[in-house]
């Protein structure tokens, strides 16, 4: 038997617990959600949040190669 004291109706959610939002993609680098994605997470609907948990895994949370170093933050 269930005690419905402890029973919760969690919204499912991808986090991981690593928050860190990459500064170039905006991604978090351990959901790969957008900082307006998390923000809103709680008030889509369920078929919302499908929807974007389908796509987490093609998601690049950053760029692949090099970022060019001291003379890529020059051009900045």
């Amino acid at each position: 038997m269930t005690d419905p004291v402890w029973t919760r109706n969690e919204i499912e959610s991808p986090c991981v617990r690593i928050c860190v939002v990459h500064p170039e993609t905006r991604l978090c680098t351990g959901c790969a959600r957008s900082i307006d994605e998390i923000g809103r997470w709680s008030r889509m609907t369920a078929e919302e949040r499908a929807a974007i948990m389908a796509e987490l895994p093609d998601r690049e949370v950053a760029p692949k190669g090099r970022r060019g170093g001291r003379a890529a933050r020059l051009k900045r």
